[in-house]
């Protein structure tokens, strides 16, 4: 069955000016998340929610299977939670199954988002949704020094600790009715976690991530 990707973008950004339409290995970032999306055979077509001109046209010249969706008042600027946006954008389409992720997931593979979806629907009778998550194998403390997944006097080998699992937000598989379920949000009542590679799994917040992911793309594309 296929689903239909949605690709939320606005045209500012706090930490990384301009992150969306960056230069990132010769092109604006976010064509490096939409051609991964293209190649995906479990993909139907891409909804871009943007309250950007330049990427609404950029995106409308440069790539088909492509619908842009204008980002209402109501819901712009730096404080709207994305399950907001992603409650506007179902409102406005039809279909039943969607993926959503992020342009600053340039890393992730078409191979790894396939078989995620595809984890989805064979596990329907179970779970209600599917999220990206990266594993942690690594001594963690909370804020106050004390420890989270260990016994710093055991001093178990990292390899040999339980391992936790970070939410990195590559991308999220849902339905209509899993997001309303849930109270109109995309990981659900009945979520099932995807474990990929940290290597696709690199999310860009801060400066020092669109460096260290150009550098891992550019080497990869060579």
């Amino acid at each position: 069955m296929k689903v239909t990707a949605l690709l939320p973008m606005k045209g500012n950004s706090e930490r990384v000016k301009n992150k969306n339409m960056r230069d990132f290995g010769g092109k604006p970032l976010y064509h490096a998340v939409m051609s991964v999306l293209l190649k995906c055979r479990n993909i139907d077509r891409v909804v871009i929610n943007t309250d950007s001109e330049i990427i609404k046209n950029d995106a409308l010249k440069n790539f088909d299977r492509v619908q842009v969706i204008d980002r209402p008042v109501e819901i712009q600027g730096d404080f709207v939670a994305m399950n907001d946006i992603i409650a506007y954008d179902l409102s406005k389409l039809d279909g039943e199954y969607f993926l959503q992720t992020h342009s600053t997931n340039p890393l992730v593979s078409p191979e790894t988002i396939d078989k995620a979806i595809e984890y989805f629907f064979e596990n329907l009778n179970k779970y209600d949704s599917v999220f990206s998550v990266t594993r942690l194998q690594t001594r963690l403390y909370w804020a106050d020094g004390s420890p989270v997944n260990h016994n710093p006097a055991e001093l178990l080998r990292t390899q040999d600790l339980p391992p936790v699992y970070e939410e990195n937000s590559n991308f999220f598989v849902f339905s209509k009715a899993s997001f309303a379920a849930a109270g109109n949000k995309r990981i659900g009542l009945k979520p099932a976690m995807f474990e990929m590679n940290k290597l696709e799994a690199v999310d860009i917040d801060e400066p020092e991530d669109f460096e260290l992911a150009e550098l891992l793309y550019t080497k990869r594309n060579k």
